[in-house]
């Protein structure tokens, strides 16, 4: 992709993200988010063939910004415990951050049927996650286990569930209920891999 097509794609990327934010994945309709990126409509279908499959590449976009957080405050001698606790910390300031949109995520995902896609964009993160988990097996703060892969898996899974559980629910929360949350979250991983 040159130069001036990445402008356009995320100048509709950057509209999109925005106007479900604001509507609602059913309410934002490409009309606006073309309106609002300053493009034709014909140039939304260059890049994507519905409203849609706009959701796998803002999904996408959220977890590029989790992982370059995370990778930023991991710092390479950083033990398993500490990578744990930034895992926990920056998923879940995330997902409070773009709840509204992670909802719609999960709604567009499911009607676009791109579950495959969704395995796509995470492969990265589990990739990252495995190289930190075998060198804390090498360096025995935790055990050996038959497949790192699996746990990688488990970890973020554990973790993302857990934030979404707690912040997409509309059952009222109380500040220091969060911190529990995730104190306890914590030390079941801690538990899990030891």
């Amino acid at each position: 992709m040159n130069k001036k097509q990445e402008t356009k794609y995320e100048l509709i990327l950057n509209a999109a993200f925005e106007q479900m934010k604001e509507k609602g994945f059913e309410k934002a309709s490409i009309s606006q988010i073309v309106k609002r990126a300053g493009v034709a409509q014909g140039t939304f279908y260059l890049y994507f063939d519905s409203k849609g499959a706009i959701v796998p590449a803002i999904a996408e976009r959220i977890l590029e910004e989790q992982l370059g957080l995370i990778k930023s405050e991991v710092k390479e001698n950083d033990s398993i415990d500490r990578i744990i606790d930034v895992l926990i910390e920056q998923t879940f300031k995330l997902t409070d951050r773009n709840k509204e949109v992670i909802k719609f995520c999960y709604s567009g995902i499911a009607y676009y049927d791109s579950f495959q896609r969704w395995e796509d964009i995470y492969r990265p993160y589990y990739l990252w996650l495995e190289k930190k988990l075998e060198k804390a097996i090498t360096t025995k703060e935790i055990a050996q286990r038959k497949s790192i892969s699996h746990q990688a898996i488990f970890i973020i899974g554990l973790i993302e569930q857990s934030a979404e559980n707690y912040f997409l629910t509309d059952e009222p929360k109380k500040d220091e209920e969060l911190n529990l949350y995730k104190q306890d979250l914590y030390h079941f991983i801690k538990r899990a891999i030891s």
